[in-house]
């Protein structure tokens, strides 16, 4: 059991990550070419912490803060380059531990996006990643050979379309439509899996992955706060785990403030999923 946490070598964070729990999940960096970047050049040699112990730093952390924490930042150098399954497993146990999480941020280089893939980015999107702090550096491959960035103009466009693709795609795919139909209402229905149905075989088969209600919850805060619309919201349907009603934008704040007070609750305290029948 960790006793306080536990880092190695030096720890760097972005300025917005000032006020957020850091966890150390990698030591140094994988590249490490940079010719602009000292941090690890006297090493240590890069290295992924065992999740094992990540998990224990994370514990003794909520040990210590209770539920008091918003924001975590898992330094060091391309936190992105773990394993996915790893990773995905880390999210989820900070998520559980820490009720009132708004973000989750790591570093992450261009290239080493491209190798994870759409697919798993999108796994750890669903797990609860918000935010990968990317440097670009430049967009001309000159200057990129020259600093030895260990990318390309072309990997750090693939790498930034891949993660906004990952990013809970669908919620900011329907923000966007909603904005530019800007409807005179909007009625929020969560999904039910009903019988007879082939999307309930993709889920029986786990080809289709149904969100968990704070999940749910969150995309709808999401779904809230990114509206530029002037529309009326009703959410007070049987299917969804809150209910929510509001105008746009007078009441955005009000609104956010209800989905903010759900997202503290226990994830058991919200009803089951079920097979509907009709």
């Amino acid at each position: 059991m960790a006793n306080g946490l536990r880092y190695s070598g030096p720890i760097y964070r972005p300025p917005s990550e000032a006020n957020s729990l850091l966890v150390q999940a990698t030591i140094g960096c994988p590249w490490n070419k940079c010719t602009f970047c000292m941090v690890y050049k006297k090493g240590p040699k890069f290295k992924i912490r065992p999740v094992k112990e990540i998990k224990e730093d994370l514990l003794w952390a909520k040990n210590y803060y209770g539920s008091s924490v918003k924001t975590v930042f898992f330094p060091s150098g391309n936190t992105i380059i773990m394993k996915t399954q790893d990773f995905v497993e880390i999210l989820n146990y900070t998520k559980e531990l820490f009720p009132n999480l708004e973000r989750i941020t790591i570093y992450g280089s261009a290239q080493y996006i491209e190798k994870k893939g759409l697919d798993s980015l999108r796994k750890i999107a669903k797990a609860g990643l918000s935010r990968i702090h990317v440097g670009l550096e430049s967009g001309d491959d000159v200057t990129l050979n020259h600093v030895n960035k260990g990318s390309t103009k072309d990997i750090q466009i693939k790498a930034g379309r891949l993660v906004k693709q990952a990013a809970i795609e669908h919620i900011y795919e329907t923000v966007q439509a909603l904005n530019q139909i800007d409807p005179d209402f909007i009625r929020i229905r969560t999904f039910l899996p009903k019988i007879n149905t082939p999307i309930l075989e993709e889920i029986r088969n786990g080809t289709f992955q149904i969100l968990k209600p704070l999940e749910i919850i969150k995309e709808t805060y999401d779904l809230i706060k990114n509206l530029k619309v002037k529309s009326k919201v009703y959410s007070d349907h049987y299917t969804n785990y809150i209910h929510l009603n509001g105008k746009l934008p007078e009441e955005r704040e009000l609104m956010l403030q209800t989905i903010k007070n759900a997202l503290k609750r226990e994830e058991k305290s919200f009803r089951e999923v079920y097979i509907g029948t009709e």
